[in-house]
């Protein structure tokens, strides 16, 4: 237990195994619970589908594989086991003794490998067609002059992924179980990296109508609260989500440098010396020892680059494991800012600022991205509409010919509000493949 600022935390609280849509009374206090949240995420389709929605580049159809985002979620996943393993093992040493400490590092994973599940198709682009059409599209007139109240209307101007993700873990859609993927709470606060509501806010962490069920999952772990508004709630960040972010941002850096060099935009030689930086010449000269030594066994020039990106991710999952616990306090506290990676030491700092230097020049804005970007634009903005004009206009023929498109966990009543009913087809669009969202593109346009 810690008392921090007159707020009483208590790992026993921040670590439960109550879950979404289930009565405390009917916990089974068990370590396996926290497993059990992992294995009903991979064997889920939500996941399954992510191995056709874009990362970074396109989806290829050649032999040079890049990320999607199911390969992305896995590594982040891997990453995310071991930083919470190594922090569990820490905490144990300092005197935790809470009964599910050493699973700490099964629900960050779990948590990792959920934490993109709400991400549209067309990577992160198909985020920002989404609030394009509610404030350049044609979404634009319809909610101006609506009765949806300030929250419900940023919900949708500034829709966001990781608010996603916790509404398909969580809200009961129409025929699925109550709870969602019904998982445990420490599981799902780990991915909530905006505990905030939409307003005023581009990161947020959930929809107003998934509130109810963001506020019980925080105040039941005894998460801090930051604000006195009842109708904005703002909470600090579980502790978890730190290391969930932490490992995402390692992932991501080095494997877009790694997909950047497999498909040419950045040279091999500049990948090797992008991935030494992280090392200090003056400092680590058994490092740069065991990378000749490496390299003059192992000629194959993407090997070399596994190689160096294992030991970059190595050394950052060591540091960002000295910074959560040298931390602790502030991050219980609810007072610790930014991402462990924002407090690495000078060198690994230089390093990774180079790269995400390098990667906003000459990676996100390739052609070959800002393709994609376009694209989903055009599809996202297209399919938005039609079925938003379904949902509205149920009665004509040409919503007849659209309905038979809408999952039945997505369908709305005719009366229903009209925030449910962009919400809903917000659910439609965002849940799609690539494939998928640009083939009912063609049928809708009538080019197939």
């Amino acid at each position: 237990m810690v008392i921090k600022n007159g707020i009483v935390l208590d790992w026993n609280k921040l670590l439960t195994t109550q879950r979404t849509g289930c009565p405390a009374t009917h916990i089974r206090q068990q370590r396996t619970e926290f497993k059990r949240d992992y294995d009903r995420l991979i064997f889920s389709a939500t996941v399954r589908r992510l191995q056709n929605k874009t990362q970074v580049f396109p989806l290829p159809a050649g032999s040079v594989f890049v990320h999607n985002r199911l390969t992305h979620s896995l590594e982040v996943a891997s990453l995310g086991s071991s930083l919470g393993s190594m922090v569990a093992e820490r905490l144990i040493e300092r005197g935790v003794d809470s009964p599910y400490v050493d699973e700490i590092g099964t629900i960050v994973q779990s948590a990792c490998l959920a934490h993109d599940m709400g991400n549209p198709p067309f990577g992160h682009s198909g985020e920002r067609a989404i609030s394009h059409y509610f404030t350049s599209g044609a979404g634009r007139d319809l909610i101006a002059g609506s009765d949806l109240t300030e929250a419900q209307r940023s919900d949708l101007i500034n829709f966001d992924g990781n608010a996603n993700t916790f509404r398909l873990l969580t809200h009961s859609f129409a025929g699925r179980r109550e709870g969602g993927f019904v998982l445990t709470f420490s599981t799902v606060a780990s991915i909530i990296k905006y505990p905030r509501s939409s307003v005023g806010k581009k990161k947020f962490g959930y929809f107003q109508q998934d509130r109810e069920t963001f506020e019980q999952v925080m105040n039941t772990l005894g998460v801090p609260r930051l604000s006195a508004d009842n109708e904005l709630p703002m909470y600090a960040r579980y502790p978890l989500v730190y290391l969930v972010e932490a490992a995402d941002d390692v992932c991501y850096q080095m494997m877009d440098v790694e997909d950047a060099c497999r498909i040419g935009i950045v040279s091999i030689e500049q990948t090797i010396d992008m991935l030494s930086a992280f090392f200090d010449p003056a400092v680590d000269k058994q490092f740069f020892e065991s990378r000749d030594e490496v390299f003059a066994r192992v000629t194959d020039s993407h090997e070399r680059v596994a190689f160096l990106r294992s030991m970059v991710i190595g050394r950052l999952l060591n540091r960002c494991t000295d910074i959560f616990i040298d931390n602790i306090d502030a991050i219980l506290a609810g007072t610790f800012e930014h991402s462990l990676v924002d407090y690495l030491p000078e060198t690994e700092e230089n390093a990774l600022k180079r790269i995400a230097t390098f990667a906003v020049k000459n990676i996100y804005k390739h052609h070959s991205v800002a393709e994609i970007e376009l694209s989903g634009f055009t599809i996202i903005g297209t399919l938005l509409h039609t079925f938003i004009e379904a949902m509205l206009e149920p009665n004509t023929y040409y919503s007849s010919l659209i309905r038979p498109f809408i999952p039945a966990q997505y369908a709305v009543p005719d009366d229903a509000p009209l925030y449910d009913k962009l919400l809903a087809a917000v659910d439609i669009v965002s849940g799609m493949t690539d494939v998928y969202a640009l083939d009912l593109f063609k049928k809708v346009k009538g080019t197939i």
